[in-house]
């Protein structure tokens, strides 16, 4: 008989990628385990799961609205409505093992696994771990995180330090600087910077850029830039105005961009940060201040305390981002000492690493 595996989670790049890379990874090795993805509703996961090749089931589930506490008056009958829907989930699939990945729809089916017997597996991306996460650790089989010091957050005894799953075009992306700066249509000769602020943008970053559009054309550099998704139109067209520049809203080349970049102004958000290290890439962080438990500051000062990283903080981004990036650019030595301190930091292969344990409890 097939054995059967759930993985749950999602609402984020963040959560989604690593997900898909476990799976992979499980498939990889043993090619008969079938694999049913859940995740919220509405969520990019319910477009990314399929176009890698997996099925999904949707629950309606929705997270706490930190911003507007009125949009949270439905959320106790979408949780006992999400309820129901996974026990039909799980009672109708017949999982040995559920995983969960994070993300507010990874708590109602890990929840009901439990209590059901199911052997759970948590991976917590983040150095600082979310919520459902905490609270489901204690009846977990194991968890994998990230980073060391997370015995904070969970039981020691059930915590094995993985790394984060890193898409395989990365991790093993062997792109050389000049086919990728040709890739961008851009100059060889010319120093580049690599500005990104996840897939729906980030306005601190972006309108920093904006800014200082002529600054990079007068300082002889060039520059990738993903937009991301809000306001875009308006950013691309100024952007698109200098020839040193390529913009677009999306880049689903990421291997390309990384490669071509001297020097990368990002989020912290979990998996950015692994990307960034497997990529062996000088980095300004720019947390993003409102992750829940401030936790994309938690994941920048990992690195920045170990010299790893710059970080400037979301507050100052508009008086200090822009110099810090173009000096650390002309700074050929600290960019050697970024670049070998976040080089150590890398797994490249933490999917394998999970996906080996998995198979061990099934």
């Amino acid at each position: 008989m097939r054995k059967k595996i759930i993985i749950a989670g999602g609402g984020t790049g963040g959560h989604i990628f690593p997900a898909i890379a476990i799976a992979n990874a499980i498939k990889n090795l043993q090619p008969n385990v079938e694999i049913l993805f859940v995740g919220a509703k509405g969520k990019m996961e319910m477009e990314k799961v399929p176009q890698a090749g997996y099925k999904i089931e949707g629950i309606d589930i929705a997270g706490f609205n930190r911003s507007s506490l009125i949009k949270n008056i439905g959320l106790p009958f979408k949780l006992i409505k999400s309820f129901f829907q996974v026990r039909r989930i799980i009672n109708s699939f017949k999982p040995v093992v559920v995983i969960g990945v994070g993300g507010y729809s990874s708590f109602p089916v890990l929840k009901y696994a439990q209590s059901k017997n199911i052997k759970t597996f948590i991976h917590e991306s983040n150095s600082f771990a979310g919520k459902s996460n905490i609270m489901l650790a204690k009846n977990a089989t194991m968890i994998f995180v990230a980073s060391d010091g997370m015995e904070k957050f969970f039981p020691q005894e059930k915590i094995v330090v993985t790394g984060n799953p890193v898409r395989k075009s990365i991790a093993e992306s062997n792109i050389t600087r000049s086919e990728a700066i040709q890739f961008f249509g851009l100059d060889e000769n010319k120093k580049t910077l690599f500005v990104v602020g996840g897939s729906l943008g980030a306005k601190s970053i972006n309108d920093v850029i904006v800014a200082h559009l002529s600054d990079v054309e007068n300082l002889n550099i060039q520059l990738i830039w993903q937009t991301g998704k809000n306001n875009s139109a308006t950013y691309i067209a100024k952007g698109k105005a200098y020839k040193n520049v390529w913009v677009n809203e999306f880049i689903k080349e990421m291997e390309m961009a990384y490669a071509a970049a001297d020097i990368v102004v990002s989020r912290s958000g979990a998996m950015s940060v692994t990307e960034l290290c497997v990529s062996d890439k000088a980095v300004v962080f720019v947390p993003f201040p409102y992750a829940a438990e401030d936790h994309q500051t938690s994941n920048a000062k990992n690195l920045v305390d170990k010299n790893a990283a710059l970080m400037v903080k979301d507050e100052e981004a508009k008086t200090k981002l822009f110099s810090v990036a173009t000096e650390v650019m002309f700074d050929e030595e600290k960019q050697y000492q970024l670049k070998q301190n976040i080089r150590l930091l890398a797994v490249s292969n933490a999917d394998e690493i999970i996906a080996l344990e998995i198979l061990k409890n099934i």
